[in-house]
């Protein structure tokens, strides 16, 4: 499918932070006095008033305004659209339902989807699926958009593809179908959505991008895609519009030396000047100080010993643990040793209703009790003003940099009670309303913060986390990039190599962490080897250590592993290749091979790994980027042997060798 031709545009605008990547596109405005009232050509359907409406725009029954925010960058073949629907009478509008984001035919034959499945339970597993055989359907039900499934998907349809990713942080399906050359795509975000509009509100669907490239080639479509994600999605670094650069964090909480249940729980005023002198004394500074959960009084306003999961609500800086201005201090101090600091909150759940009313000023009709947590309502425009000024208070005060947001709830069942509370109120259907404003205010949230950190001078993007992998729509991530893409790459290095094939294809920037372990919250006794920072190797790199109480420790191997990480960062985020089989997490008898390349410049990396239980000690890889004509010389990083070869002898295939199982191999590839 191609975008029809755009009628003349009314006016270029940037929509600021809120749109990050998008200030360097063109978002076209249709002028309604000027252009037609229908027939915007975009595919999206609904229907109101029991009237189906397709590709609308303009102003139903004088009250429903139907609008679009759209951009498209033809460098790339690509385009996007949101769909709002805004009542701007003074009633109630008619019943607005079976909204479709996207609902359109795509012609070609032998249909083909593939992609990745999402996070938790699917470790991002890889699948092909022919359409002519198997229809296939994805729902995410739960509130968070990128566990269990992934709202990405890449579509074959004839001698071309599409690919596909819906922007929406709360529910969503998605249904292919095919019959004969003809595959119908139907995806509908906000699951449930049959309301009415009371005068004043404005609903959105997700965001819709779309990118077509030419043939069938998976390496084709994931780097074009790729491209485009670090051209005008990415989020910039700060204010001036800087690019984001790979960067390495450390937290300092595993070397206190202190009982701890999870993250910086056990991190106090007297643990972190050591620390932090020792990594300053050992040249081992990162770019980030992480400072995770548990940094918060609880809402009763005691010290949390333990229970970082349930005593949040507050945002109120524990001085039993960090007295005076000692937690202003550490970070003072790493900030003159140019380290950044970024901080852990959790702001759509709470507890301790009660205490947060009586100590913080929190109005109780906010939060929504379900059987799993309480949710906090921040589509109230009034919640949502409190929340960011209590994060916003507590970043400014202690000087955070960077903004980490974690949601361990699943939110859906608490939109539920509020669209029951809202229809006995007005007595009309309200189904879905409130997952919109919800997912509105999420957004809303982050751009908040992000224009506090614009005006302080702090990073303009931040952490998308929501128990790991939740929150990595293709929206949320134009504001944060995931720090962490699943809680489950804190264990074994076969998981991290499973979901790296699935999740590099799609989403270019993000990082795990560099260890090996059974268990996700267990330490490593020994510093990690090459194999595990190999299979580590992301934009960025998330170390962790027991930095002055770790005998074991190896501070030269600790700088080896940023050294390594520093001569391969910059491919990093470039075209990524796929060279072996997918294996899942759990699957380490075969061999593991990826590829990173910089087609301007002409270089590149390859690194390969002969699993745990690999019986085969060779493996013959083909690469795909080099030219025949072309001379590349290759160096082998173990060992530091260099040769040259011709690229059309790359091409047809290499032999790898590793005696050993366990065993990788990194060779730096350079056009001569």
């Amino acid at each position: 499918m191609r975008l029809h031709k755009m009628h003349d545009v009314g006016r270029m605008v940037a929509d600021g932070l809120c749109r990050a990547s998008r200030i360097r596109a063109i978002v076209f405005i249709f002028a309604f006095s000027v252009l037609p009232l229908c027939a915007s050509g975009l595919p999206y359907e609904f229907t109101y008033d029991g009237k189906h409406y397709r590709g609308y725009e303009g102003v139903i029954d004088g009250l429903m305004k139907v609008s679009v925010e759209r951009a498209e960058h033809p460098e790339f073949d690509q385009y996007e659209y949101t769909v709002w629907f805004e009542n701007i009478g003074d009633r109630p509008t008619s019943i607005l339902e079976d909204v479709y984001a996207l609902k359109e035919t795509f012609k070609g034959s032998d249909p083909v989807l593939r992609g990745c499945m999402g996070d938790h339970e699917n470790f991002y597993r890889q699948y092909s699926t022919d359409l002519t055989k198997t229809p296939s359907k994805f729902v995410s039900t739960e509130g968070r958009a990128s566990h269990i499934v992934f709202p990405y998907f890449d579509l074959l349809h004839g001698n071309e593809g599409t690919r596909i990713a819906l922007g929406w942080a709360g529910t969503w399906e998605a249904n292919f179908t095919a019959t004969g050359k003809q595959t119908l795509v139907e995806a509908k975000t906000n699951l449930g959505l049959k309301t009415v509009l009371m005068p004043g509100e404005k609903i959105r669907t997700g965001l819709v991008v779309l990118l077509n490239y030419k043939g069938r080639d998976e390496h084709t479509s994931v780097n074009k895609w790729r491209q485009w994600f670090m051209k005008y999605n990415l989020p910039k670094a700060d204010a001036n519009g800087d690019d984001i650069k790979p960067f390495w964090t450390t937290c300092f909480a595993g070397d206190t030396g202190l009982p701890n249940s999870d993250g910086s729980i056990s991190e106090t005023y007297f643990t972190w000047q050591r620390t932090l002198k020792k990594l300053e004394h050992e040249k081992l500074l990162p770019d980030f100080r992480w400072f995770d959960a548990g940094w918060y009084f609880d809402p009763a306003c005691q010290t949390v010993k333990s229970d970082w999961w349930g005593t949040i609500g507050s945002w109120e800086l524990d001085t039993v643990k960090w007295p005076g201005n000692s937690f202003r201090e550490s970070n003072d101090a790493c900030h003159a040793l140019g380290v950044k600091v970024l901080a852990w909150f959790e702001p759509e759940r709470v507890t301790h209703v009660e205490d947060l009313e009586k100590n913080f000023g929190y109005n109780p009709q906010w939060a929504i009790k379900t059987d799993r947590c309480i949710t906090s309502n921040i589509g109230d425009p009034e919640c949502l003003q409190w929340t960011l000024e209590r994060i916003t208070r507590m970043m400014g005060a202690n000087g955070i940099d960077m903004y980490r947001e974690d949601n361990n709830s699943d939110p859906a069942a608490a939109w539920k009670i509020l669209d029951s509370r809202d229809e006995e109120q007005y007595g009309l259907p309200r189904q879905g309303i409130n997952e919109n404003k919800c997912i509105q205010g999420h957004y809303k949230l982050w751009d908040g913060i992000l224009a506090f950190c614009a005006k302080n001078g702090k990073c303009t993007f931040m952490d998308s986390c929501a128990s790991g992998g939740g929150r990595n729509d293709i929206e949320s991530l134009r504001r944060g990039v995931p720090l962490m893409r699943s809680d489950y790459d804190r264990t074994t290095s076969a998981m991290r190599l499973a979901q790296s094939a699935g999740f590099n294809k799609w989403i270019p920037f993000h990082g795990s962490a560099v260890k090996d372990t059974q268990h996700q919250l267990e330490d490593s006794e020994y510093t990690p080897d090459s194999y595990v920072v190999r299979a580590s190797l992301l934009p960025i790199l998330n170390v962790s250590g027991s930095y002055t109480h770790n005998a074991n420790l190896d501070f030269d191997a600790y700088r080896n592993i940023i050294a390594t990480w520093e001569s391969v960062n910059h491919l990093l985020t470039k075209d990524f290749y796929q060279l072996s089989p997918w294996h899942g997490h759990t699957d380490t008898d075969g061999w593991t091979v990826y590829a990173y390349n910089d087609p301007l410049s002409g270089e590149g990396i390859v690194t390969a790994f002969r699993q745990e239980t690999c019986a085969e000690d060779s493996y013959e890889i083909a690469l795909p980027f080099v030219l025949d004509k072309e001379t590349y010389s290759i160096t082998d990083d173990d060992t530091g042997r260099q040769w040259t070869i011709g690229g059309k002898d790359l091409k047809k295939g290499v032999k790898i060798t590793l005696p050993q199982t366990r065993s990788s191999i990194l060779w730096h590839i350079m056009k001569i």
